[in-house]
């Protein structure tokens, strides 16, 4: 796993944008986001679900969150500029970004996939992340010290039959930061970074691997170190690279054909 130990203060006045944040890796990154001191906004689909870690939020008697409940596969440009100028309103400014929300779609063929999954998959996992992001950049921007945190998969700079579009969303989502980095670098004060959880005890997991053992693989709670590094000062000017929470604690840079996964 990857090696860091957080500050208790480490995300103290720190605002942070959680998606995917009802269940899994985004629900754990956010009540841990939380107990290191940010406030955290929850962003979902299911409001129910949202409630549920909102409470377990102030159950811990830490900061309280913000609940923003959006459907990913629906949103538009214009719904982002309205998220966009109700966080403004609310908060004034972001400091953190983490884009956590995925689909799976199928585990077919790329002969047999269904045009409709495919559409699907892709603008939950790259266009609402792209929309998103372009329209909470200025929020950033005002952050003395701002992340944003995409995440990946080993197929996603790997890839693997069957594993279609959520394979090529992916390999997309890699692109995107890249770019997104080398754009604001050295004109930003936003660094862009991005993750692969490796196998991790989540709902999309199982979907995935039906006869795995989840006992036999590590939780979100254990991966979190990378997520707090990247989200906080210790990791300020380190930008468009890629890290493997449960791997060897390098982050690959250009060169990946050197890289062993073993998340």
């Amino acid at each position: 796993m990857f090696d860091y130990k957080a500050a208790a203060n480490l995300l103290a006045q720190r605002t942070i944008l959680v998606t995917g944040a009802s269940s899994g890796i985004g629900r754990t990154a956010a009540i841990t986001y939380a107990g290191l001191g940010a406030t955290v906004i929850l962003l979902g689909r299911s409001v129910e679900k949202l409630e549920s870690v909102y409470d377990e939020i102030e159950a811990l008697g830490l900061a309280q969150p913000a609940i923003y409940p959006i459907d990913l596969s629906s949103a538009t440009a214009a719904d982002y500029d309205a998220m966009a100028a109700t966080l403004e309103t609310e908060f004034g400014h972001l400091d953190g970004l983490l884009h956590n929300a995925s689909i799976l779609g199928e585990r077919t063929p790329i002969s047999q996939y269904e045009a409709s999954t495919w559409q699907q998959v892709m603008q939950v996992n790259v266009n609402a992340a792209f929309m998103m992001t372009q329209a909470l950049l200025p929020l950033l921007e005002k952050s003395a010290d701002a992340a944003i945190i995409f995440t990946s998969s080993t197929v996603g700079y790997q890839g693997r039959a069957y594993w279609g579009a959520y394979s090529v969303s992916k390999f997309a989502t890699e692109g995107m930061t890249q770019i997104l980095a080398a754009e604001l670098e050295n004109i930003s004060n936003i660094r862009v970074n991005v993750i692969n959880p490796g196998a991790t005890r989540t709902n999309m997991r199982a979907k995935a691997y039906p006869g795995e053992d989840p006992a036999t693989i590590p939780t979100p709670e254990d991966i979190m170190p990378i997520y707090h590094y990247l989200m906080g000062p210790d990791s300020t000017g380190i930008t468009g690279q890629h890290f493997a929470a449960q791997g060897n604690n390098v982050p690959i840079t250009a060169n990946r054909a050197t890289y062993i996964e073993t998340g």
